[in-house]
């Protein structure tokens, strides 16, 4: 895919908003010729005529509508981001330094955050590594501020630029939204869906919804991606996942993203079959406090949920534990062991099916955590996204239905 003209974005929503080529090109201080070939380029771009023309002016299709909302969306992350970052600086702008930002620019920022290295950025975007640094350099002269500072690791962005490019990888993702909303106008479908999925989540829920969603929209490409909290919420605000499905914190971790509560998840007690556990009347979390344990990676929710079961009882939390976030090796530990682990029922189900793993009561009743979505709160879905987050809220409505019918 061709990389787009942020300079072509600019006139294109200057005409959107003026309605008229010559007004614009004052505008934008160019001439209308160079308008009229920056829309053209922009119309290229999305494969679709975006305006049309008559002698009163000029008049957004409808995927010129859309495309004028997404860009103007993409803009605004950028200005914004400049705005932030120029705040008190000693220099002061008269002019919107994002006018004269290109493509290259922004893509070799965020290369060079990524990879913090240079050469490794340029290897990623082949391009050339004196290439790359002219790019970065001249995006830093442009905006005013430093962007790169000499550490003994070598030369590494700043803070700032590390918050440019997060919202240039948000105003890129506003313009792939954009074409794929063009593209579904003409009855096509090629949007793309990444979502970030935690270890429950991954276990039923997304798969569930997804061969659903699938059916309806086979063109429709959908990329479920894992890793730590952090690393997925890292990849939800910069735009490289669209929303997040797992365990919700308390309280929201950042404010720029909005949490909604699907449903609660029961946890339980998780051995092998014939565990020595099985034989007793009753559980307790003395009994329990005997046996070495599978516990979560520290700072999750289901970590705390560990410690408070101990901390309620009195015990001193066990420390012949291994700590391990891969369910993969977590149901290993179980099959060969004794060891135990708090779980959710739900990501073992067809380990519990198939009698290899049993879930035993929690010794404190009905203990649950909070499962729902995580999203940023400035997102527009597009049409096929709303209906897999339609599909998402309905299966986990079925999933709760289905728990208070075992638990009666």
């Amino acid at each position: 895919m061709a990389s787009v003209n942020l300079r072509h974005l600019h006139t294109f929503g200057e005409v959107a908003r003026l309605g008229s080529v010559s007004a614009a090109a004052r505008a934008v201080h160019i001439s209308q010729p160079a308008v009229t070939q920056a829309v053209a380029g922009v119309e290229r771009y999305f494969g679709t005529s975006l305006l049309t023309r008559s002698n009163s002016g000029v008049a957004l299709t409808p995927a010129g509508e859309l495309c004028a909302r997404r860009i103007e969306r993409s803009i605004s992350h950028l200005r914004d981001a400049v705005a932030e970052l120029t705040r008190g600086a000693a220099r002061s702008f008269d002019f919107d330094a994002t006018r004269l930002m290109r493509s290259t620019h922004l893509h070799a920022l965020s290369a060079v955050v990524e990879h913090r290295n240079f050469s490794l950025a340029a290897r990623a975007q082949k391009m050339s590594q004196p290439s790359v640094h002219r790019a970065a350099r001249e995006l830093e002269r442009l905006i005013g501020v430093p962007l790169f500072e000499k550490t003994s690791f070598g030369i590494t962005p700043t803070r700032e630029a590390e918050k440019l490019a997060r919202r240039a990888r948000l105003a890129f993702a506003e313009i792939a939204q954009a074409r794929a909303e063009v593209h579904a106008l003409s009855g096509g479908e090629s949007g793309r869906t990444v979502i970030g999925a935690m270890p429950l989540a991954r276990s039923f829920l997304v798969p569930t919804a997804l061969l659903e969603f699938t059916q309806q929209y086979p063109e429709h490409s959908v990329a479920i991606v894992e890793g730590t909290y952090e690393h997925l919420l890292a990849s939800l605000r910069s735009g490289e996942a669209d929303f997040l499905i797992g365990a919700l914190r308390s309280p929201a971790p950042v404010a720029d993203v909005v949490q909604e509560h699907l449903f609660d998840d029961p946890l339980a007690i998780i051995v092998r079959a014939k565990h020595p556990l099985l034989s007793r009347k009753r559980i307790t979390v003395a009994a329990l406090s005997k046996y070495p344990w599978i516990v979560p990676r520290a700072g999750t929710p289901l970590r705390a949920h560990f410690h408070e079961m101990f901390e309620t009882a009195g015990l001193p939390t066990p420390t012949r534990a291994i700590e391990c976030n891969s369910l993969i090796a977590a149901r290993a530990l179980l099959f060969e062991s004794d060891r135990i682990m708090l779980l959710s029922a739900h990501q073992i189900h067809y380990e519990l099916e198939a009698g290899l793993l049993v879930a035993l009561p929690h010794p404190a009743g009905d203990v649950e955590r909070p499962i729902g979505l995580t999203m940023r709160h400035d997102w527009h879905p597009t049409d096929s996204q709303r209906v897999l987050l339609d599909i998402v809220r309905r299966c986990s409505a079925e999933a709760a239905r289905l728990h208070e019918r075992h638990a009666r």
